[in-house]
């Protein structure tokens, strides 16, 4: 499909230093999200955005990474539409805003505000293995986490 306007867009938010587990739960989501033509919409940078990014492209997907710094050489290597934005942690907003729903593996405090930006925004956030807050709809494993974003 060449036309990704149209496209369902997953943010994909985790960790920059998580667990293997975490990563490879990560992975698996951005595998499956590719395999049903969704777009991987990220921080772009380590962790579990690597991860998410990685699978994606070993599906033929497409991972677009909303960087917090100015240069888009800073991206993960699996990013295909890498988007400096200068803007810090702030940028954790952007990443909530440009997805139609949110899956949160894993993670810190960033994950945690980019979850509060989901929820502000309206957004269905789907987390697995992350921060247990009112608004969050716990799953157990990557599949369930992407069947359930996929019916939203």
């Amino acid at each position: 499909m060449n036309d990704i306007r149209g496209r369902f867009r997953v943010g994909v938010i985790g960790g920059s230093r998580a667990g293997r587990e975490a990563l490879l739960a990560a992975e698996r989501i951005g595998r499956l999200v590719a395999e049903r033509e969704g777009i991987i919409v990220c921080g772009g940078l380590g962790g579990v955005m690597e991860a998410a990014c990685r699978g994606a492209r070993e599906a033929g997907g497409l991972a677009i990474g909303i960087l917090p710094g100015n240069d888009p050489a800073d991206a993960n290597a699996f990013v295909d539409v890498p988007l400096a934005t200068g803007l810090g942690y702030t940028r954790n907003s952007l990443v909530a805003l440009n997805a139609d729903v949110l899956i949160a593996v894993d993670g810190e405090y960033g994950t945690l505000s980019e979850i509060a930006f989901g929820i502000i925004y309206g957004k269905t956030v789907i987390g697995l293995g992350t921060w247990a807050v009112k608004g969050v709809v716990p799953v157990g494993t990557p599949e369930e986490a992407v069947e359930l974003a996929f019916k939203r």
